[in-house]
């Protein structure tokens, strides 16, 4: 083990540190098993793709410009700056959104590996993982059903928190404890967001940040 290493593991949160009374782990998916960006990226090469094809508009262009936006402005203005740059017609967002929902990534998704580690460990030791995730339904099944799970798909439980009510509000988290007859102090999330942690709070849960295992 190189010092660099040695140094990674002193400073990240494993299995055996969290404690052994929990029965189940809740996991946010984007940005907490997953960097977000990873299946944002995809579909804009997609999108690009579908431009240079019908416009004719260089595709690398159109892909930097839409990464670029995302980092520096947010997700919500990607579409908004290629039309302004390159003039494209309104209806390519409909395209766009399409593919946000639906689009054949041309790579899988790849699990952070701190996560991976910590999903095998639940596994191995029989406990209980469920994925409760805000978003769209159909976009979300999208991202799971492309994610490269190293044979855990079946250990996991989805709830889609839009077929009750989107945390922060606490419904999904009840509706969970009921389906699989556990106590609040059995349950343990592990969030990334203001969203999640006020969810967890007016759940009576505990929670952890992704950060703790994710440097």
């Amino acid at each position: 083990m190189t010092a660099v290493n040695a140094i990674y593991e002193l400073l990240t949160m494993n299995y055996i540190a969290i404690d052994s009374r929990k029965k189940a782990f809740i996991f946010e998916l984007d940005n907490v098993l997953y960097p977000e960006k990873d299946y944002l990226y995809q579909v804009y090469y997609l999108f690009a793709s579908l431009l240079e094809y019908t416009d004719l508009i260089n595709a690398k262009e159109t892909t930097d410009l839409m990464v670029n936006t995302y980092i520096n402005e947010g997700k919500e203005y990607v579409f908004d700056r290629v039309k302004e740059k390159f003039g494209i017609n309104e209806t390519y967002r409909a395209n766009l959104r399409h593919l946000m929902l639906t689009a054949k990534l041309p790579l899988k998704l790849l699990l952070y590996q701190n996560m991976l580690n910590l999903l095998q460990d639940i596994v191995v030791d029989r406990k209980k993982i469920f994925i409760v995730t805000n978003g769209n339904p159909e976009q979300q099944l999208n991202k799971i059903k492309q994610t490269e799970w190293h044979g855990l798909e079946e250990y996991l439980t989805v709830y889609f928190t839009e077929e009750s009510t989107p945390k922060p509000e606490p419904d999904i988290i009840d509706i969970l404890i009921k389906d699989h007859n556990l106590q609040r102090r059995d349950l343990l999330m592990i969030e990334n967001a203001e969203i999640d942690r006020l969810c967890a709070e007016a759940s009576g849960i505990d929670y952890l940040n992704s950060s703790e295992f994710i440097l």
